[in-house]
């Protein structure tokens, strides 16, 4: 009972916060704000959004490994990250020295307020009818933003996967990666826990986040690259939340 109230109350709150963020950040645009600024708009709300998770339903976060992040304003990379629940989306921002690039779906472009914010931003929308074009888009808009120094995130599983269990990995988030240069950043993160996939009543806990080394992708064969972030993401998964896979103990 108590969890169901927590959770209606931290809906609410999001949903009464992000109007006010939304129409700020289209005023921004509207007055010719830089990306960066408008991209400082919505971190604010992604942060209100987590620590409000932390007062309201008592979802906190730790985090290892930030020492593995590049450092240097235009040192690019890409984070290819594990995919439970809507929380890492609203944590990773949060928590991240650089901007980060989201590479979605153009239809989340029509979401209200959400998607108007996002519009707004520097992210990565493609059009999934046009296949063939749309990964050259990606490689083109990720490059131009690598360059500014904005990371481009990406969930190599595609979807959000229940605790314990392992979604197919695609490639191309690897794929991006060979084509700039950039290195690639596995992160796990167990947030199934206190969050679990597509489930209104949220819980208490700690959701770990465990941030890997950067592994160089130059000469990389990009299906190869990918069966390597899978391996180290799944491995942590399993250190990180042993609970979720009994089998495996």
């Amino acid at each position: 009972m108590m969890a169901m109230l927590r959770s209606t109350l931290h809906m609410a709150f999001m949903f009464v916060t992000v109007i006010p963020y939304t129409l700020l950040i289209l005023l921004a645009r509207l007055l010719g704000a830089k990306g960066d600024v408008r991209y400082a708009i919505a971190q604010k709300w992604l942060k209100l959004s987590v620590d409000s998770a932390r007062v309201i339903m008592g979802i906190r976060y730790a985090v290892q490994g930030q020492e593995n992040l590049p450092v240097g304003e235009t040192s690019p990379a890409i984070l290819l990250v594990k995919h439970q629940s809507t929380y890492e989306t609203f944590l990773m921002p949060a928590i991240m020295p650089h901007p980060l690039a989201y590479v979605f779906k153009k239809e989340l472009l029509y979401v209200p307020f959400f998607g108007w914010s996002i519009g707004s931003l520097d992210m990565i929308h493609i059009d999934r009818s046009q296949r063939a074009k749309a990964f050259a888009k990606v490689v083109e808009q990720g490059k131009a933003l690598l360059d500014r120094g904005v990371w481009v995130i990406m969930f190599p599983e595609g979807t959000r996967i229940p605790r314990g269990q392992r979604g197919s990995y695609k490639s191309g988030g690897t794929r991006l990666a060979i084509a700039t240069g950039a290195p690639v950043i596995p992160v796990a993160v167990t947030s199934a826990k206190c969050w679990p996939r597509k489930a209104f009543i949220k819980y208490p806990g700690v959701v770990d986040v465990s941030i890997g080394k950067p592994i160089p992708t130059q000469g990389r064969d990009a299906d190869e690259l990918t069966r390597e972030v899978e391996a180290w993401i799944e491995a942590e998964m399993h250190r990180l939340d042993p609970e979720a896979y009994p089998a495996a103990h």
